[in-house]
């Protein structure tokens, strides 16, 4: 997945989280499924960062791997 395909789901996963957070409706489910989108796109900002923090020392961007969720959620902000 290259930074424009991460890009372009990033997009596409706050566009939804958007959607779900204006609707009047809010159940279990949609909670659920905020959540994942949460996690998901955390998942997907630390990927961009890995292979820009690649490019930027020489190395490939194409080595980076998503970490697991759990990794990605304990991080600090």
């Amino acid at each position: 997945m290259d930074e424009t395909d991460i890009l372009s789901r990033i997009h596409s996963l706050v566009d939804e989280e958007h959607a779900l957070r204006d609707s009047a409706e809010h159940t279990d489910e949609t909670r659920a499924r905020m959540n994942k989108l949460e996690a998901d796109l955390d998942q997907l900002w630390d990927l961009l960062r890995q292979r820009r923090a690649k490019r930027q020392y020489d190395e490939n961007p194409d080595e980076a791997q998503p970490r697991p969720e759990p990794q990605v959620e304990s991080y600090l902000q």
